[in-house]
């Protein structure tokens, strides 16, 4: 039986053929979460600490670190701009509170307008409001000003809408902000230490091309998922 420190070890071969590498996949959000807490015990027992999730898929991630350090759990609504006709490819982020992150570089190359940057916001904008009632029921987010908080989504590709997530919650007065996530791409991951003062991830695989190959059972999270994890934890208020 594995121990608590090979679960979710698996062997890759590299893509050249070569020799096997020992790179962690994850079972689950669940489980990846627990790890990741170890990562953040430092945090433990803390007074001044809060747990913000990235909904959905960062929801039970971060639902296992705030158990596991005895803070307090609410989300950080944040959507992706997916780009025109490549929803997954990410050219940005908005998120509450009028926040929005672009990738000028992509945004760029694809010849995007500001009218068509606009026009996205515009269609996300409307499921952020949906899941701000959804998850919240109308009650105000917890507060984060003064406070330690940490930021958590279940991985980082291109890293836009955790960015977008940071600038929110420093926009709102956090005393310090924390990036984590169990995987991500080591150049969005670096890219990150521009907006939080502390990232904790777990991997950086040379060889990232999407979240969810780091995960055996990476099956979409939903709203009644978000919505449990946030009751068990008194979140959602």
């Amino acid at each position: 039986m594995l121990n608590q420190d090979e679960i979710g070890v698996f062997h890759r071969r590299d893509e050249g053929g070569g020799s096997a590498m020992t790179e962690r996949v994850f079972p689950d959000r669940r489980e990846a979460g627990k790890l990741l807490a170890r990562a953040l015990a430092h945090y433990a027992g803390r007074e001044d600490v809060v747990v913000l999730g990235l909904p959905r898929g960062g929801v039970p991630v971060a639902a296992e670190v705030a158990q596991s350090l005895g803070a307090p759990l609410d989300v950080l609504i944040v959507r992706k701009l997916g780009a025109p006709g490549q929803e997954e490819l990410a050219i940005g982020a908005i998120a509450e509170g009028g926040v929005r992150v672009l990738n000028r570089e992509m945004v760029a190359n694809l010849g995007l307008t500001r009218d068509d940057i606009d026009e996205l916001a515009r269609r996300e904008e409307r499921e952020l409001r949906r899941r701000v009632q959804l998850y919240r029921g109308g009650g105000k987010p917890l507060p984060v000003a003064d406070r330690t908080v940490i930021v958590i989504d279940d991985g980082v590709a291109t890293g836009a809408t955790m960015r977008a997530g940071l600038q929110t919650v420093r926009a709102r007065g956090a005393a310090l902000v924390v990036a984590a996530a169990p995987v991500g791409a080591a150049d969005a991951v670096d890219a990150l230490r521009e907006d939080a003062d502390e990232v904790v991830v777990l991997e950086t695989p040379a060889w990232f091309h999407a979240v969810g190959q780091w995960y055996e059972d990476f099956g979409q999270t939903s709203d009644e998922e978000v919505q449990a994890c946030l009751a068990a934890q008194g979140g959602g208020r």
